[in-house]
C-alpha cells in the first residue's frame, strides 16, 4: 500500500517549506520602514529647516530626497542585525541601494556646502549607537529612542544648510526644539501601560524639556514664537493625562492621529513664523 502525499511526513515538511518560501519576499521588492511616526518627524523637521532657511532650491530637493533615502536605508539595516545569523539578500540589496543614493547626494552636498560634514558626523554616530542598541536589544530604551529622534530632526539644520550654505546657533535651537517635541511621545505611549511610573517618568521630561526652552529662548537661540510651538506637546500631554483611561485603551490608530495632528499644529506655528513676511501674509 502507497503513502498518500498528506500522510507522508518528507513531502508534509517539504510542503511547510515550499508554503514558508512563497511568504517570504522576494530579493528585489523594495523594503520600506513601517515606522510611520517617524515619517511625520522627517518630515516636520525638514520644513522647519527649510522654513528657516526662507528658500526651496534643488539642493533643498536633493537634500530632502538624501535625507529620506538614509532614513529607509536604516530599516533593512535593523532587520539584518536582528536575524543576523544568517544574510539575507533583500536586506542587503536595499540597504545597499538606499545607502547608495543617500550616500551619493550626500557627497554632492558636501561639495556645495562642506560644513555639513559635521551634520553627517552626527547622523554617522548616532547611526552605530543605533545599530549597537538593536545588536543587544536595546533599541526600545528611552535613551536609545531619545537619540533616534535627535538623528532624525537633524533633518532640521540639513535643510538649512543645504539650502543656504550655512548654520547658526538658531537652527540648531530649532534642532533642539523639534528634538524635544517629538521626543514626547516617547513618554505619552508609555502611558497606555498602567504603571505609575510612566506617569512620574513623563512628568519630568515635560518639565525639564520646558525649562530647555525657555533657556533656548533667553538664551537668544529661539524667537518667542517657536518657543510657544512647544505649548502644543504641553496641551496634548494634559489632554491625555484628562483622558488617560481612553487614551490606555484606544486603538493605535487614534493615538497616532492625536500625533499627527499635534505635529501638524506645531508644524504651522513654527513654519508660519519663519517664513518671510510675505509668504507669511500668504500662509
Amino acid at each position: 500500500m502507497t503513502l498518500s502525499t498528506s500522510s507522508n511526513p518528507e513531502n508534509s515538511v517539504a510542503q511547510s517549506h515550499s508554503s514558508i518560501s512563497s511568504h517570504t519576499p522576494a530579493w528585489y521588492r523594495p523594503t520600506f520602514s513601517p515606522e510611520h511616526g517617524v515619517y511625520v518627524v522627517l518630515l516636520v523637521s525638514f520644513l522647519t529647516g527649510a522654513a528657516a532657511a526662507q528658500q526651496w532650491t534643488i539642493a533643498t530637493t536633493w537634500a530632502l530626497i538624501c535625507a529620506f533615502a538614509g532614513f529607509q536605508a536604516e530599516h533593512p539595516l535593523a532587520l539584518q542585525i536582528k536575524q543576523r545569523r544568517s544574510w539575507k539578500p533583500r536586506f542587503l540589496t536595499w540597504g545597499g541601494i538606499y545607502g547608495g543614493i543617500s550616500l551619493s547626494l550626500a557627497v554632492y552636498l558636501y561639495l556645495r556646502t562642506p560644513l555639513l560634514l559635521w551634520l553627517y558626523l552626527g547622523a554617522i554616530a548616532a547611526l552605530l549607537l543605533d545599530a549597537i542598541a538593536v545588536f543587544y536589544r536595546k533599541q526600545k530604551s528611552v535613551v536609545n529612542e531619545i537619540l533616534t529622534f535627535a538623528a532624525v530632526c537633524l533633518a532640521t539644520p540639513f535643510a538649512y544648510a543645504a539650502t543656504g550654505g550655512t548654520l547658526t546657533v538658531s537652527v540648531f535651537g530649532l534642532w533642539l526644539l523639534n528634538t524635544l517635541f517629538f521626543s514626547s511621545a516617547i513618554f505619552t505611549v508609555k502611558l497606555r501601560k498602567p504603571k505609575i511610573s510612566s506617569l512620574i517618568l513623563g512628568m519630568i521630561y515635560h518639565a525639564i524639556a520646558s525649562l530647555i526652552i525657555v533657556g533656548l529662548w533667553l538664551c537668544g537661540w529661539l524667537d518667542a514664537i517657536p518657543a510657544l510651538g512647544f505649548g502644543v506637546v504641553l496641551l496634548k500631554f494634559g489632554l491625555i493625562l484628562g483622558r488617560r483611561e481612553w487614551y490606555q485603551t484606544t486603538q493605535i490608530q487614534n493615538v497616532a492621529i492625536l500625533e499627527t495632528f499635534s505635529a501638524s499644529i506645531f508644524l504651522a506655528i513654527v513654519a508660519i513664523s519663519l517664513l518671510p513676511a510675505h509668504l507669511s501674509a500668504v500662509a
